[in-house]
């Protein structure tokens, strides 16, 4: 599991100052980002090789909500890895532990120029494999 924390900033919030629900998915971007970086893996770099990840699908759970300037931290595991995609499971918690959103999120492994599938590079494949 990889764990980032966030800042929620006043720009993140609606009108009733609490966390649009669009931005959990941002902050859940962010998180898979650092997750990726973690392993050594730039995606600037990865997209000069033509291999970019999109987001296939996502489903997500709201139970609480997040307000301006609490601190948020984001757990990240993989629990399906294929050839060309992988599955993650993303829990939003406060700084009280209390779980506010929780989402699968499927990210497929493309080609760019031609935006087709693309298996995920073997050696990131293999490192990816031995942590779940």
């Amino acid at each position: 599991m990889h764990l980032h924390q966030i800042r929620v900033y006043y720009e993140d919030t609606d009108a009733g100052g609490i966390v649009y629900y669009a931005n959990y998915l941002k902050f859940m971007e962010r998180a898979r980002t650092e997750w990726l970086r973690g392993f050594g893996y730039e995606q600037d770099i990865l997209m000069e090789q033509s291999i970019a990840f999109v987001v296939k699908r996502v489903e997500m759970h709201n139970y609480a909500p997040a307000r301006f300037n609490e601190l948020l931290s984001i757990e990240t595991r993989v629990v399906e890895l294929k050839g060309a995609s992988m599955t993650f499971q993303q829990t939003i918690k406060n700084n009280n532990g209390l779980k506010l959103v929780s989402a699968d999120i499927q990210v497929a492994c493309v080609d760019i120029t031609a935006m087709k599938p693309k298996r995920l590079p073997r050696t990131l494949l293999g490192e990816i494999s031995r942590v779940i």
